[in-house]
């Protein structure tokens, strides 16, 4: 059995089960084909909003008018090399493949900016003996 790779996701604005788009049943089929999300609940209220999930870690979209250019998500993932491998299989582009280090902790990191706008911040702890 292959280790989950998704381990948490964390929204840069407000709310990471509310990103914003402009076509749930696009985006739907966008994060199933590319990131290998399965839809798990759609509400009409507030906004109309889809939740997604991808082993455990939940990342939800809303046509709520917000911009999508100035929001997005950071993915914590088990393994950098592994996500990226998958995500350009899947045909989706990665860029800025860096460490980073914030308050002490290296990180390894890539970006993705989705069609829809939204910008992905994909890292892994950097683990230091």
């Amino acid at each position: 059995m292959t280790t989950p790779l998704f381990e948490a996701a964390f929204p840069f604005a407000d709310d990471v089960l509310a990103l914003p788009v402009t076509d749930l049943d696009e985006t739907v089929s966008w994060y199933c084909d590319h990131f290998g999300l399965k839809e798990v609940a759609r509400v009409d209220e507030p906004a109309p909003t889809v939740i997604m999930e991808r082993d455990g870690v939940r990342i939800g979209f809303a046509v709520n008018g917000g911009d999508p250019s100035r929001d997005g998500a950071a993915i914590k993932v088990s393994d950098i090399r592994r996500a990226r491998d998958e995500l350009e299989g899947n045909g989706v582009r990665t860029a800025n493949w860096r460490v980073d280090d914030r308050d002490g902790q290296k990180f390894r990191v890539f970006f993705v900016v989705a069609p829809d706008g939204l910008c992905y911040y994909f890292h892994q702890p950097i683990e230091t003996d």
